[in-house]
């Protein structure tokens, strides 16, 4: 599916007019290529890659290095879609200096278009320096990983007034900072329809029910790869058996010696075979 190329100012439109954003989190080049062929219309190469692809434990242990990698082959498999870098643990929150230079570094080696850094009101330094440099970014509220410690566990957000007046002051400051659009992960439906109306860039929901005017994913959750998926993810098709089931049967015919057969193998002509075997043969007697 080709269309225009999508772009931050793109997401601005499509909330005016009323369209829900549709966006995944994905981490490699043929499933960008999937992705964007199919008419999503961004993709985050989230720090998800960290825990989802990578085996770590959460998303704190992921670095520059290593989300640079995969926002280049997610960049390489996409026309259409925008491509927005996560920023990892640590490559923001110790100067403007570093927000600077780090997210730089998702567009000028990761060829992503955008970045995406958690926080509020204790980052909204960092995110200014890193708009005034000229790179977009995407905000990212509620439920933040990288803050997990602080909260205790992966727990829902905002659930009382107090706690959900925060998030929406620092939805606010987001605004006024200029961020292109804004997450809202693990909040109620109830405060994220309240932010989604209060601030005038779009907001997108990770669990933060449909009244946002965009939805994120990551895409092994959708396909049924990532083991256990959240409450708020839906699974879409569940590749996981049917992968395993097809490396089980690839297993047992390479045991068997059925695999490969004639059909996947290459053939040499008579002729080639007759004069290798006559060297061979010569070769012996020499000996």
């Amino acid at each position: 599916m080709k269309g225009e190329k999508v772009t931050t100012i793109t997401f601005q439109e499509m909330k005016d007019q009323g369209e829900q954003i549709v966006m995944l989190a994905a981490y490699d080049y043929p499933t960008a290529r999937m992705i964007d062929e199919v008419g999503i219309d961004a993709i985050l190469v989230g720090d998800s890659v960290s825990n989802v692809v990578l085996g770590y434990e959460d998303t704190l242990a992921v670095s520059m290095n290593e989300m640079i990698h995969h926002t280049k082959a997610v960049s390489r498999g996409v026309d259409r879609a925008l491509v927005i870098g996560d920023m990892p643990f640590m490559s923001y929150q110790t100067s403007a200096e570093d927000a600077i230079r780090n997210a730089g570094r998702f567009l000028k080696d990761g060829g992503a278009e955008a970045v995406k850094v958690e926080g509020g009101r204790g980052v909204i330094d960092k995110i200014e320096a890193i708009i005034e440099s000229g790179t977009p970014v995407m905000g990212h509220l509620g439920l933040t990983p990288q803050w997990i410690h602080q909260f205790g566990g992966f727990k829902i957000q905002g659930k009382t007034s107090e706690a959900a007046k925060l998030i929406v002051e620092d939805a606010k400051r987001l605004e006024q900072t200029g961020v292109f659009s804004i997450v809202l992960e693990c909040v109620p439906r109830e405060l994220s329809k309240i932010i989604t109306g209060e601030v005038s860039v779009p907001t997108i929901s990770c669990g933060a029910g449909p009244d946002c005017d965009g939805q994120v994913l990551v895409l092994h959750d959708i396909l049924g790869l990532s083991g256990m998926t959240p409450k708020f993810a839906k699974k879409y098709v569940d590749l996981a058996p049917q992968i395993q089931e097809a490396l089980a049967n690839f297993r047992e015919e390479v045991k068997a010696r059925k695999f490969p057969t004639r059909n996947h193998s290459f053939k040499m002509e008579e002729k080639e075979i007759k004069s290798l075997k006559g060297y061979l043969s010569k070769s012996r007697e020499a000996k």
